[in-house]
């Protein structure tokens, strides 16, 4: 089975359309697929039409969040309740094309645990279209995970690669990153990319900061997030080591001057004492926040849903 899963924040226009076309591709393919609605905390009545849908078709399932969590919590929602072995995600403003599924499909089948679109020509606005082309050259400098398109809404893969990778915040941007630093294995296909006909785009000019906070972000997690200790500690031993040197330097200027009688400056006006000192009380800071951080990441054990669901169309299949 495929289970698709559908992050929806007011998109009321083109649901039934995108519906239509996914079932069409299940029927020409010959699959066996669920879809999965996931209602961000609409306000244009989209989750009215995700109720309808599910009651026309079994094979529909709808979740509804009680406000806006992201588009993170949506998917993390979707890939819960998700029953195939293959899950792909699509975003339902209809420019992904369904019909580019089994493309998809057969990539993944060449050895591939995920693989995710490449929107080679894009149907967006300039001012959408540079920053994204920026942005995704830097993900894939630093993280080394190289592909055209980190954060195409259209993607298929093993079910064991969406429960594995935790999702908060805006981490989804980064699944393909996130995948790869588990080892699984990532590529991308080009797929044809369609004006939006409804709506307006969600994100603004201020998606481009919020991304690159993210990406020192998942720098971070990928790297150092079972032991912060070592970029935490590592930083705290080079200042102190460098404070150390300060404070060391300027002791054998003091010998010098009380008991040489070298007419050196008094050590109290000068400011490398002042650095020293700060580069040591900073360095010894950044080893204990290490310390605090390898306590938190070794006992921390329960993690907290990133969002509050106030009802689903199918009640039963969500559990704990």
């Amino acid at each position: 089975m495929i289970s698709v899963v559908i992050p929806v924040y007011n998109e009321q226009a083109s649901l039934a359309a995108l519906a239509e076309e996914l079932m069409a591709v299940a029927v020409k393919q010959g699959w066996d697929m669920e879809f999965i609605f996931v209602d961000d905390g609409s306000t244009d009545g989209s989750w009215e039409t995700i109720r309808q849908l599910a009651e026309q078709d079994a094979r529909i399932y709808g979740i509804r969040f009680r406000r806006n969590f992201g588009k993170a919590a949506a998917l993390a929602a979707g890939f819960r309740v998700a029953r195939g072995d293959l899950i792909c995600t699509i975003d339902a403003d209809l420019q992904d094309d369904p019909s580019e599924i089994p493309r998809l499909f057969e990539e993944l089948h060449q050895g591939y645990d995920l693989v995710t679109g490449w929107k080679k020509v894009r149907h967006d606005p300039w001012h959408k279209v540079i920053p994204s082309r920026i942005f995704n050259w830097l993900v894939s400098k630093w993280t080394g995970v190289y592909l055209h398109d980190h954060n195409c809404g259209l993607k298929l893969g093993r079910q064991e690669v969406f429960r594995e990778i935790r999702l908060y915040g805006e981490l989804h941007r980064f699944i393909t990153v996130l995948a790869a630093a588990r080892g699984f294995r990532v590529t991308e296909v080009a797929i044809n990319h369609r004006p939006r006909p409804y709506g307006h785009s969600k994100y603004g000019a201020s998606r481009f900061i919020k991304g690159f906070l993210d990406l020192l972000t998942v720098q971070f997690l990928t790297r150092y997030g079972r032991r912060p200790q070592h970029l935490l500690g590592t930083i705290g031993m080079v200042l102190s080591l460098f404070g150390l040197v300060g404070m060391g330097y300027l002791t054998v200027l003091w010998v010098l001057t009380q008991f040489l009688g070298y007419p050196y400056a008094p050590l109290h006006t000068r400011p490398l004492l002042i650095y020293s000192v700060a580069a040591v009380l900073l360095g010894a800071q950044m080893m204990s926040i290490g310390f605090l951080a390898e306590l938190i990441t070794a006992y921390q054990s329960r993690e907290e849903d990133a969002y509050s669901i106030a009802e689903t169309t199918q009640p039963s299949r969500w559990h704990k």
